[in-house]
């Protein structure tokens, strides 16, 4: 037996259906998609970043975020027009990093700032590299160890 409300929905749907509200929608007469698969509980935030297109990184903690974005600087820098885009680009990424390094959230993952430097002069020879050759440029050899500690026994004096 159904009650009062129960009734006035039906007769709603009933006169819906008559008006012919509900043909031609989206789907209609297809299978249900994902019914012959195991059930998963994360299948609606799944189907909704799908739909959206909206990219799993996103989901990641903050510390993910962070080391994947330095492990792709490389590339983000490869289109940018000048040095000093580059650079400010890597310094708003390390202003990030700094600041969830003064309040870490998140599990434990080892992230560092990048050093500036490093990225441009990176980013120059990458450059040079499609301007002038399709050759690889081969990275500059490492400063002997004598040179790193004196580089750094300067900064102490500073």
């Amino acid at each position: 037996m159904t009650t009062g409300w129960e009734a006035a929905v039906e007769a709603q749907i009933r006169s819906a259906q008559e008006r012919g509200e509900f043909d031609n929608l989206p789907g209609a007469g297809k299978p249900i998609p994902g019914r012959d698969q195991p059930y998963d509980e994360g299948w609606w935030i799944r189907s909704f970043l799908e739909r959206e297109q909206i990219p799993s990184d996103l989901m990641l903690p903050t510390p993910l975020q962070l080391r994947r974005r330095v492990e792709h600087l490389p590339a983000e820098l490869r289109d940018l027009p000048s040095e000093d885009a580059v650079r400010s680009y890597v310094a708003a990424l390390n202003a990030e990093v700094v600041a969830w390094l003064r309040a870490p959230t998140g599990p434990r993952v080892v992230v560092r700032p990048v050093n500036v430097d490093e990225a441009v002069r990176r980013w120059r020879a990458d450059r040079q590299q499609r301007v002038v050759t399709a050759t690889p440029v081969e990275p500059a050899p490492p400063a002997p160890p004598a040179a790193r500690a004196r580089r750094r026994w300067r900064w102490w004096r500073r």
